[in-house]
């Protein structure tokens, strides 16, 4: 439709740019190019709106009057950077409102250029972002949050792995550490060991309070403020300031936090930390190293709690089992060695157990055995069982029916835990050799009689064929009365019984029977002659990686016309555990002759006297049982002696006004000897110098001359 001749002029389309302008919601703002002040010279109704300010306010004023103290320098040198380069941007930026009220400016710059190309005016386009702005922070906020609780979890991750190894100062180390790494600037685990006195301080001292049970909340203590000597807090600071860094840490930041760590009765420590300037700076929220650090004082508190009362268990069962253990006297016409191991994986618990019994003149019991479980209910039973067995064999029935009596009292007194033993009465026969066997009797035949309750068979060698004792065998003491069979062996002289638990042949994902075959293996090859070196002989072959508790008990009939001729190979070490009696003493110097004449060495007077005096030494100051070892250097003999009391042993001048006193001062003159420490007590040693006279103190004849004549071999 053409426009008439009445119609109004249509307006310019300058008219229309500038109206447009004005109209839109998008704040428009010119400055003058050529002014070094750049002032603003037109600005439309939207940047009064956005700002407050209006165009009569800003004309003549640089826009740079929006700016304010929040505004980020980096963002206005920005600006400058396009206005100086003549070039197109966009920079977002805090700025102020007329009435101060601050919003998020997305101002986007533009160069007007004339014919000439020269930048005559710059345009601005501000708008407002700042809701944009509040989401996209907030956003940044919930993933900083997420990130920091995932932080959280991941170090109670970490820590669970190492609570669950705190079985030493190295695991409360680890946690410490890892607190350092995530969370705060400073930890330290202050444990009170058991027996340790408590730091004081009274109700008025904080960390007292903490340490005695009275409070569970967290406490401040200062860096500064003076504290008296011997007070739980003074106690905590002093622990903290032990390092340089840790000194620092404190004095810069003014206080520690100190959390108990709390058992299931009572405190058993405190951790002190020092928390880093902006908690918020680290891995985990400010909220969360709250959170995070009374859960780790809470695991690692009840961790330490179940950790002592595990080792507290562990000693009254390892001191019960080892109660037990017998106390095996020397056998007359017998060689009889004995073994005993827990089980390390176990603690050192289990119900394995071995008793070795002189009934009668030509009348010797043999019984190894074996309690389900490693613990002390297992230990109990253990006892229990060796009592019942020892009491019905000493009336001198036949094995089975030994076993079957112990079958009917078990079920009667309702034992929750089955058992597996084996039970071999050895009875002299009339035949006896006329040749010495070097223990002062002749050497005899005997006779074995045996029953087997659910263990495995013995093992029987004769030269150099070994065969299981399979015979006689039945159900498990436990599972009811049964009638049980008795079996008969005739042994002759250098006829050799292995009795054993199955420590010594299981192995994880080994086939019994493999372990078993390899037991018959290695007793077929043996040529030692006496009982221990035939046991060290078989443990090194066959029980070197023992997975369970092991019992031994290896018996040979002595052959004195075939020992005296016969060449051996035998390992060069013995060892015998030794009740704390005087009779060990006598057991002890046998044990010694009869290994130097199976190892070819002569002339041991001087090592017969050494042994009796380390012996009577634990006898007399030792505690519990006493481990002997012998071992052949290449240059001498050198004996151990094995005690639980850990003090050392000491050279003195005699007892005066009365007998002896001179023991180590005999070991001194005859060997080189010294001491350690064990986990158990201590080991005192000496090897015997070969060809060292016998010499006497004067004044006081030594200490074995005072002894019973019952303890001499």
């Amino acid at each position: 439709m053409s426009p008439s001749a009445t119609d109004p002029p249509l307006p310019s389309l300058a008219f229309v740019r500038e109206r447009a302008l004005e109209a839109t919601d998008v704040a428009f703002v010119i400055t003058d190019a050529g002014d070094p002040v750049g002032p603003i010279v037109w600005a439309n109704d939207a940047f009064e709106r956005v700002t407050g300010y209006s165009l009569d306010d800003v004309a003549g004023r640089n826009p740079r009057l929006l700016a304010g103290p929040g505004t980020d320098p980096l963002a206005r040198r920005r600006l400058r950077a396009l206005v100086d380069a003549g070039r197109s941007g966009t920079v977002t930026l805090l700025n102020y409102r007329a009435d101060g009220t601050t919003f998020w400016n997305q101002v986007s710059l533009s160069p007007m250029r004339d014919d000439a190309g020269r930048i005559t005016h710059w345009v601005g386009v501000q708008v407002d972002v700042t809701a944009q702005i509040t989401r996209q922070e907030a956003q940044l906020r919930q993933v900083e949050e997420e990130r920091r609780a995932r932080s959280g979890l991941s170090v109670l991750s970490e820590l669970s792995d190492l609570v669950m190894d705190l079985d030493s100062q190295a695991g409360l180390r680890g946690i410490e550490r890892l607190l350092e790494r995530r969370v705060v600037e400073v930890a330290r685990f202050l444990v009170i060991a058991p027996g340790q006195p408590r730091p004081g301080g009274g109700r008025e001292d904080p960390v007292a309070r903490l340490l005695d049970g009275l409070s569970g909340e967290p406490v401040t203590i200062s860096a500064s403020a003076p504290l008296a000597a011997g007070t739980a807090s003074r106690w905590a600071r002093d622990a903290l300031r032990a390092d340089e860094h840790a000194t620092g840490a404190l004095e810069e930041r003014g206080s520690a936090l100190v959390l108990p760590l709390m058992g299931r009765r009572e405190p058993l420590g405190v951790l002190a930390v020092v928390l880093r300037e902006d908690p918020a700076a680290g891995s985990v929220s400010e909220d969360g190293v709250s959170t995070l650090l009374r859960l780790t004082a809470h695991r690692v508190g009840v961790a330490l709690d179940v950790m002592r009362l595990y080792a507290r268990e562990h000693r009254l069962a390892e001191t019960l089992q080892r109660a037990m253990l017998p106390e095996q006297a020397e056998i007359p016409d017998l060689d009889v060695w004995t073994y005993y191991a827990p089980s390390a994986e176990h603690a050192q618990v289990g119900g394995d157990w071995y008793d070795v019994l002189q009934i009668d003149d030509g009348l010797v019991g043999i019984v190894v055995g074996d309690v389900v479980g490693h613990d002390i209910e297992a230990a109990a039973v253990m006892g229990q069982l060796r009592s019942v067995v020892r009491s019905y064999a000493f009336e001198r029935g036949s094995p089975g029916s030994v076993l079957e009596r112990v079958d009917q009292l078990v079920e009667g007194m309702g034992m929750t835990r089955a058992a597996s033993l084996v039970l071999g009465m050895l009875r002299a026969t009339d035949s006896e050799t006329s040749a010495d066997d070097g223990s002062g009797r002749p050497g005899r035949s005997w006779r074995l009689e045996y029953s087997r309750a659910g263990h495995l068979p013995p093992v029987h060698v004769r030269d150099g064929v070994a065969r299981e004792l399979d015979s006689a065998a039945g159900p498990l003491i436990g599972f009811g009365p049964a009638d049980r069979d008795s079996a008969v062996v005739t042994l002759d002289p250098g006829d050799l019984l292995i009795f054993f638990t199955d420590g010594l042949i299981e192995r994880r994902r080994t086939p019994l029977r493999h372990g078993l075959d390899a037991l018959l293996d290695a007793s077929a090859q043996v040529r030692t002659r006496d009982a221990a070196g035939i046991g060290e002989e078989i443990l090194s072959r066959v029980g070197s990686a023992r997975e369970d508790d092991v019992a031994v008990v290896v018996v040979r009939v002595p052959d004195p016309e075939g020992d005296a001729v016969s060449a051996h190979r035998s390992p060069r070490r013995r060892r015998w555990l030794l009740p704390g009696e005087p009779a060990s003493i006598g057991r002890a110097r046998h044990a010694l002759v009869r290994t130097a004449a199976t190892w070819g060495i002569e002339d041991v007077s001087n090592a017969e006297l050494v042994v009796s005096e380390l012996v009577a030494n634990s006898v007399l100051h030792g505690w519990g049982h006493i481990t002997l070892r012998l071992l052949d250097t290449g240059e001498g003999m050198r004996i151990e002696v094995e005690d639980a009391n850990p003090a050392p042993p000491v050279a003195t001048d005699g007892h005066p006004g009365r007998v002896g006193g001179f023991g180590i001062q005999i070991v001194a003159r005859l060997a080189d000897w010294g001491w350690r420490p064990t986990p158990n007590g201590k080991l005192v040693w000496a090897k015997v110098r070969p060809g060292a006279p016998v010499l006497e103190p004067a004044g006081s004849p030594p200490d074995l001359d005072s002894l019973p004549d019952d303890t001499e071999p």
